[in-house]
């Protein structure tokens, strides 16, 4: 039976192998610490955090997020630890929750191996804290206990750790977060969650190989704040028209259930996939929470299988120990009768994960094959047909696809990557040599070249899905290199105007989308809507900065990273194309601006992050068929709707 904790009650753990898992409101930083008997933390190699995620008998989590699974073995912690401290945190960074008051209760349990609840804690009361040691393991007479602990901090976990005796709190603190701030800029933000007609989940992994039952009912977890709340952003035009550059038909309240629209399945078998079976007030809604459904499934389910197969690892080895321990079954052949029973029982563990996960991943493929030819222009691929019949639209869409994402269980299935329109942060493109083994073999020119070439494609979509004239693109080009890959935007007349060589070009149009960033923010704080120049353009602006930090001058980056912070709330987003080894002449100056920013990759490459589990997905950048002239026929349509609306 689930003992339910209260603050200060403790409760016998049964096993020394456990699993601590965590849910909260918004993302929170999940870590542990090693106390002696007094319950110091001796120093440093004694605190699992993002950044060192392993100390000995124990891991926790490398980033931020909502979920947590924390591995621990008490039988594994060296000698002199005698109490474990599992330590909550929120992120620091503009926007994000400040304290644990403005957030859902945390909500943690101690299970073990096979997923069976030990104890469980709520974290209520949590006001000022932005820190809080929620749960404590401690030895006591030679057995294992588990304390709810509930302590929070004010001060954070530079107040946490100085009460715990590490001599650098906080400068261990501040290490921690740079960690969780890199860690959170490779994350993308999911969609809220409706209050009903939730996605229906379907057992996988472990249950169903029987190694490791799935996690237990949690309450429900919030995407992560963005860096801007478009929403925000609210003032009227001085023609008297709204300027509000949240969605306009985004909505606050919960959505219908979808319509049924397919037959129910035979009795034993999967439901039949459907496209737009997920809960939404329109069909785009629908599919769009279909996709981060299908997005989500494929996280938990290939983390159930990855979870069984490490457990089936671990039985063998523990198996092996026990055997091997007797110098009795070293020699003849009980050794190796014992080598060969422990193998056959992790391949049959294994074996049994792996159908279960094909079972799922067949489930996921059938859905996207009836998804993936229903989706709209916006959340589609540049070869899917809907773009043969594509006309300028009369409303924004909900989201755009940036590319494709994929998992090394799963290389046949891709999830599309969707974000949320009006961006709600800037872009990042890295052309600078990563560790993929595409990028590897492609030489610098041409990965700078496929960087520009994606920004291109990537203008081009959000062009092609606002209506006519709500939607503008600048060009910062400082030496002219990315003439010829520009040429389609530039060719069809869609910019606002030719690209900017030079310093004087980049310093007038950062200059421009500075004054208009400031003159639209002091409307909104003056609520002086008659106050806005009658020329100022209250539409979307994106600029795309090639090759940064060349031709950049000290202003010019201040201004680049203040609309990289200002600009997505009034409606101007940024699209860098940079190599970050190119801007370390800057310092540390910059890396709040990359943080800022999501990376993508002109190539496929492991970095972006999901917000559920944590896995690295392989990004893949969208691509126009080849010999395919869908970019220019679309950019030609865009040009006509525009020079139409001018007359």
């Amino acid at each position: 039976m689930t003992a339910e904790l209260v603050r200060g009650q403790n409760h016998t753990l049964p096993q020394t192998r456990l699993e601590i898992r965590v849910s909260a409101g918004s993302p929170v930083v999940a870590g542990a610490t090693l106390g002696d008997e007094r319950g110091t933390v001796r120093g440093a190699e004694w605190i699992a955090h993002p950044a060192s995620h392993r100390v000995p008998g124990l891991e926790v989590s490398r980033q931020a997020a909502a979920d947590h699974r924390l591995a621990v073995d008490l039988d594994a912690l060296p000698a002199e630890v005698h109490r474990v401290t599992v330590v909550l945190a929120l992120p620091m960074g503009a926007g994000r929750p400040v304290s644990f008051g403005a957030v859902a209760a945390p909500f943690v349990a101690v299970t073990g191996l096979d997923g069976t609840e030990i104890a469980t804690f709520t974290l209520t009361g949590l006001d000022t804290e932005s820190a809080v040691s929620a749960l404590e393991l401690y030895r006591r007479q030679g057995a294992w206990k588990v304390r709810a602990v509930g302590q929070g901090y004010a001060a954070g976990l530079a107040g946490l750790f100085a009460d715990q005796g590490v001599a650098e709190a906080a400068e261990t603190a501040a290490a921690i977060q740079e960690a969780v701030a890199s860690g959170l800029a490779r994350s993308v933000t999911p969609p809220p969650r409706t209050t009903e007609g939730e996605r229906v989940r379907h057992p996988a992994g472990p249950a169903a190989a029987g190694a490791q039952a799935p996690a237990p009912p949690v309450p429900e977890a919030q995407p992560a704040e963005p860096l801007g709340d478009p929403a925000s952003a609210r003032t009227e035009a001085p023609g008297g028209g709204p300027i509000d550059y949240a969605h306009p038909r985004r909505q606050t309240s919960a959505p219908p259930p979808p319509p049924p629209t397919a037959p129910p399945a035979a009795p034993g078998q999967p439901p039949r996939p459907v496209a737009g079976d997920a809960t939404g007030w329109s069909m785009d809604e629908r599919l769009y929470n279909q996709i981060w459904g299908m997005f989500e499934d494929l996280a938990r389910a290939v983390a159930a299988y990855r979870s069984a197969v490490d457990f089936a690892e671990s039985r063998m080895d523990q198996e092996l120990d026990r055997a091997l321990s007797d110098p009795r079954n070293r020699i003849g052949g009980a050794g190796d009768r014992a080598r060969e029973a422990a193998r056959a029982k992790r391949d049959e563990l294994t074996g049994r994960a792996r159908e279960a996960l094909e079972r799922d991943l067949a489930q996921l493929a059938a859905e996207s094959a009836v998804v993936e030819p229903a989706l709209p222009a916006a959340y589609a691929g540049w070869d899917n047909p809907v773009w043969h019949a594509y006309r300028v639209p009369m409303e924004i869409p909900m989201a755009l696809r940036l590319g494709d994402l994929r998992l090394g269980e799963a290389p046949d299935l891709s999830i599309p990557l969707l974000v949320r329109l009006p961006l709600e942060r800037g872009i990042w493109i890295d052309s600078g040599r990563t560790a993929s083994e595409t990028a590897a073999s492609t030489t610098g020119d041409q990965l700078r070249g496929l960087a520009v070439e994606t920004a291109v494609t990537l203008a081009a979509r959000l062009l092609a899905v606002y209506p006519a004239g709500e939607f503008s693109v600048h060009v910062v080009d400082p030496a002219g290199s990315a003439a010829g890959q520009l040429s389609p935007l530039v060719g069809s007349g869609v910019l606002a105007g030719p690209p900017a060589a030079g310093a004087e070009g980049v310093a007038s149009v950062l200059a421009h989308l500075t004054r208009r960033v400031d003159l639209v923010q002091m409307a909104i704080r003056a609520g002086a809507a008659d106050a806005l120049p009658p020329d100022l353009d209250t539409g979307e602006h994106l600029l795309i900065v090639n090759d940064f930090p060349h031709g950049f001058d000290d202003r010019a980056v201040t201004q680049l990273r203040y609309l990289a912070d200002e600009g997505p709330s009034v409606g101007v987003h940024l699209l860098m194309v940079a190599d970050r080894e190119d801007a370390r002449a800057y310092g540390p100056v910059l890396d709040p601006l990359w943080r800022s920013l999501l990376r993508i990759t002109p190539v496929a490459d492991d970095h972006l992050a999901d917000p559920w589990v944590g896995h690295a997905w392989t990004y893949e950048p969208l691509r126009t068929p080849q010999g395919s002239r869908v970019l220019e026929q679309v950019l030609a349509l865009v040009a006509e709707a525009r020079r139409g609306g001018r007359r």
